[in-house]
């Protein structure tokens, strides 16, 4: 993290410190920057911490242990009281860190995204204790360096981190339930949602026990939220010593990985087949579009999706009547969720239209759409607890984390009621009766 910010100012022009108290690690990051840039003027690597008293401001990417980075602003402050000191902190509160400086209104976030040079998305996240100037040359910097600045409340993860908990968190509760596996729910997510990454890939690549150790720190911070509860799976892969890509054997093994996707189908096959849809708005304006396309002839005198297979959202199967339900999500990608009895017909339907089938577990929203409607909620929880803006929210999922769309976006897509009809539903299953209990007993 500390060359790729590095990297960014040299980019910018400015003349940029680089120091680190370990030579080796002090020369990788040096030589980090210029393999990309090559032998630059504006970096300037110095092997004492006193040399940067001299900056207007400093930038700390040091690691996550609030005792170390409150020790480096000590010091720093007191060769330099003037000096406005940044925090790259990902999940320690602004707030706690300032008290350590000699000025605590010349302490700011400024929470970059991994890695640097090319996620564009900067949180300038104010402590308690922040002045307007640290604030503005913070946000000054940031834009200097090509990047977008966004003004966030300090808390559990700031902004985009927080907004993003339930990706994660929410896989590991379906697969607890044991409603579909890590290779599903990741296939589901990449193909139903056109994430670029599933779930768990994602925590192999930035490493389980990290993932825990940010649940923790939520859990803690929040005083036992428990939407932010850390889930036992995580526990039991890091006492395995399954720690994800740095360790070759995580959610998948390394190699080789995660199993690559299936190509797209293209609609095809109706052969003037009728098929009907039972339901209105841009879900099923879309899957009428698709029925054209394929062949199909739009009447009620054959199957109709939405009545013959209903659509799981605040409910789970047997709540229909129906043998076999379905999920999908606007706009729509190139899977669809089924459940209930295997059924050969309805596979054929829904392939015709172009989608693979993926069979999972019954449960309200199935997969995608949990996932997507706990990134709603908790966009919903944080904008309105002021933590963010809802344009804010979306642009930094997107630029900092490379979600296909924002939740703000998510929901206006899915629908306010659909959203709530799975949460509501879910709601009632988790808190109140067992999962398996209310869908036929446990005999």
């Amino acid at each position: 993290m500390g060359a790729g910010i590095a990297q960014l100012g040299c980019q910018a022009g400015m003349r940029t410190l680089l120091y680190d108290p370990l030579p080796e690690a002090r020369e990788r990051g040096a030589e980090s920057v210029r393999k990309r840039l090559g032998d630059v003027a504006e970096l300037v690597v110095v092997d004492e911490v006193g040399a940067l008293s001299s900056c207007d401001l400093v930038i700390e990417a040091v690691p996550e242990r609030p005792a170390l980075k409150r020790d480096l602003f000590a010091e720093l402050s007191a060769l330099n009281p003037e000096l406005v000191l940044a925090t790259n902190t990902s999940s320690i509160l602004v707030t706690s860190l300032a008290g350590a400086a000699a000025r605590p209104e010349n302490v700011v976030g400024m929470h970059f995204f991994n890695p640097p040079p090319v996620m564009k998305l900067v949180e300038i996240v104010p402590a308690e204790q922040s002045g307007e100037r640290a604030i503005a040359l913070a946000t000054e910097v940031a834009e200097a360096m090509g990047r977008h600045p966004i003004r966030v409340q300090d808390g559990p993860g700031f902004l985009v981190n927080r907004c993003n908990r339930p990706f994660g968190a929410e896989a590991l509760r379906l697969l607890q339930e044991r409603v579909a596996t890590v290779e599903q729910i990741d296939r589901i997510v990449r193909l139903g949602g056109g994430f670029r990454m599933g779930p768990f890939e994602l925590m192999d690549l930035v490493g389980i026990d990290v993932g825990f150790e940010v649940a923790k720190s939520f859990m803690e911070q929040s005083f036992g939220e428990p939407r932010w509860k850390p889930s036992p799976l995580q526990a039991r892969m890091v006492a395995a010593g399954k720690l994800g890509r740095k360790t070759g054997a995580g959610w998948y093994e390394y190699p080789p990985g995660r199993p690559d996707d299936p190509e797209p189908l293209e609609p095809g096959g109706g052969e003037g087949r009728a098929i009907g849809f039972a339901g209105t708005g841009p879900l099923w304006d879309q899957l009428r579009e698709r029925a054209n396309l394929a062949g199909f002839k739009e009447g009620n005198e054959g199957v109709t999706i939405g009545r013959d297979i209903p659509l799981i959202a605040g409910c789970s199967l047997p709540e229909t009547g129906a043998r076999v339900g379905f999920h999908l999500l606007p706009p729509l990608g190139s899977l669809v969720e089924l459940t209930g009895e295997r059924d050969t017909q309805v596979e054929d339907i829904f392939r015709a239209l172009g989608f693979h089938c993926e069979w999972v577990g019954d449960a309200p929203g199935l997969v995608l759409g949990r996932i997507a409607s706990q990134l709603v909620n908790e966009a919903a929880f944080a904008i309105g607890e002021g933590v963010g803006t809802a344009a804010d929210v979306d642009t930094g999922m997107k630029l900092g984390l490379n979600h296909p769309r924002g939740p703000v976006e998510w929901g206006r897509a899915i629908g306010t009621d659909h959203a709530v009809s799975i949460l509501d539903a879910l709601r009632e299953e988790r808190y109140r009766v067992a999962p398996l209990l209310r869908r036929g007993g446990i005999e």
